[in-house]
């Protein structure tokens, strides 16, 4: 006998540039989300709302003005931040600013603005389609060099650790969750220590993530440096153990998308 289809679970978008997904209601950034982003509400608690993350399964609370109803993205910004203008002019009144990685849905063109469904203008040379997946995660993550850090952050504003990590890994389409603890498990492949390090390397310690650039070089949001650095390879690790975090704890290698 078939079995009636499952009707699909309800979705919410984020409706501001930026959105604290928190750890309760009332409590602590966990997370942000950009933009555009799918969250599916699972209950209504203190006035937030409970969601989970689409693109990770991240649960947290929301604040139900920083949703709206779905819309079915079209774009998507690809330049490390991109400005929406009430007129499709780069004189007029900017009306918000959106980081790499935000959702847009695009009704139309003006010269060389796109419309968005909300009636907003955003330059065409700033985003391209919601499909297209880059294939170098560390190229992304050097987009975000000098990003102040921020704990939870996920965007130009600022970013942790593993938000940045996460950011790489999902513009090029590979799967990732937003913890260091839960990459260190996930993301990629395991890598032997004694292998030589390669671009698009994974360092993980207790609590920290950096990904390599280079066979000697790394770039992590920290908050040693307050920002997304490169630091050399050897001199991090000497570094990072010399203040108490103790040694490399994982590796684990990205491969580019398909």
């Amino acid at each position: 006998m078939t079995q009636p289809a499952r009707p699909a679970l309800k979705t919410f978008q984020v409706a501001v540039p930026v959105a604290d997904l928190l750890d309760r209601p009332g409590g602590t950034r966990s997370r942000q989300l950009l933009y555009g982003e799918a969250v599916q509400p699972l209950a209504e608690a203190d006035g937030h709302i409970l969601v989970r993350r689409v693109a990770d399964g991240y649960r947290g609370a929301m604040r139900p003005e920083d949703l709206s109803q779905p819309v079915e993205p079209t774009h998507q910004v690809i330049t490390l931040a991109t400005h929406l203008y009430a007129a499709p002019d780069f004189k007029a009144p900017d009306v918000a600013s959106l980081s790499f990685g935000a959702r847009l849905t695009l009704t139309g063109t003006e010269g060389s603005f796109g419309q968005t469904h909300e009636g907003l203008y955003v330059p065409m040379v700033h985003v391209a389609k919601a499909h297209l997946r880059f294939s170098d995660p560390a190229g992304i993550a050097e987009l975000f060099l000098g990003t102040p850090y921020l704990w939870g952050g996920n965007s130009r504003l600022g970013l942790d650790c593993s938000g940045l990590v996460q950011a790489a890994c999902l513009a090029c389409g590979l799967s990732c969750p937003g913890d260091s603890g839960e990459q260190a498990r996930t993301a990629g492949q395991a890598v032997a220590e004694t292998e030589p390090l390669q671009r698009n390397d994974l360092l993980f310690w207790k609590g920290h993530v950096a990904l390599a650039v280079s066979d000697d070089r790394l770039i992590h949001a920290n908050a040693h440096h307050m920002s997304v650095v490169y630091e050399p390879a050897e001199e991090a690790v000497r570094r990072i153990a010399a203040q108490g975090d103790g040694p490399v704890t994982a590796r684990r290698r990205l491969a580019a998308a398909d």
